[in-house]
């Protein structure tokens, strides 16, 4: 399996609960944002130090030297799957008026 592949699907694994229970705020922050941004933003904060961990797990100790274009590329990877997920994951922290 590809990395950022496997590294998903064990962050996936380890952070089930929190991620399923995200994933209904997330959809509910899709049909109607106004109304759900706060708690959207509120769990999307703890979701996101999570991804944000497991990127740097991915790509911290390729950034020194040489691979640090494909550490990027490598990111985007990784981020592109999670955004598979949870489309609207760069909306934590907008407040919408």
């Amino acid at each position: 399996m590809i990395k950022y592949k496997e590294y998903f699907q064990k962050m996936c694994e380890e952070n089930k609960k929190v991620f399923d229970d995200f994933k209904f705020v997330h959809d509910l922050y899709k049909a109607n944002k106004k109304a759900n941004q706060v708690v959207f933003n509120e769990q999307g904060l703890v979701v996101r130090r999570i991804i944000e961990d497991w990127d740097r797990k991915l790509c911290g100790r390729m950034e020194r030297g040489n691979n640090s274009v494909y550490s990027a590329k490598l990111s985007e990877k990784f981020w592109g799957e999670v955004r598979k997920l949870f489309p609207m994951i760069d909306f934590v922290g907008a407040i919408v008026k």
